[in-house]
């Protein structure tokens, strides 16, 4: 099963999880959101998987910078998925993909419970 990190590589989360990852010997893609950009069918697997409230992170610098107008657009799906793939900074980071599932942030009990450490 392929283990797919996606994050922005200075991003102090991502490099704790990467960090964990690469301590406990676990292979993964990198994939580098900011650069590579995110895939419309991505973003709706990630909020079917999760919801669109978890997705967007509304605590980061991005979010606050955003107009009312366009944070009125992050509660329709269609709109935020738009929104996102312009402000890839918006996600909650990082999101750890293995086949189906989808994990959002980094807490060490999470990942440990994921992969069975």
């Amino acid at each position: 099963m392929t283990t797919t990190l996606y994050g922005i590589p200075n991003c102090d989360t991502v490099k704790k999880a990467r960090q964990w990852l690469t301590e406990h010997q676990i292979d993964y893609v990198f994939h580098d959101f900011k650069k590579q950009g995110i895939a419309e069918a991505r973003l709706q697997h990630w909020i079917e998987a999760v919801g669109l409230g978890k997705v967007i992170n509304r605590q980061g610098t991005t979010w606050r910078k955003l107009s009312d107008a366009d944070k009125a657009r992050a509660d329709d799906v269609g709109s935020a998925i738009a929104l996102i793939q312009a402000n890839p900074s918006l996600i909650k980071r990082p999101v750890l993909e293995r086949g189906e599932s989808v994990e959002l942030g980094f807490k060490e009990d999470l990942y440990g419970k994921a992969f069975g450490r």
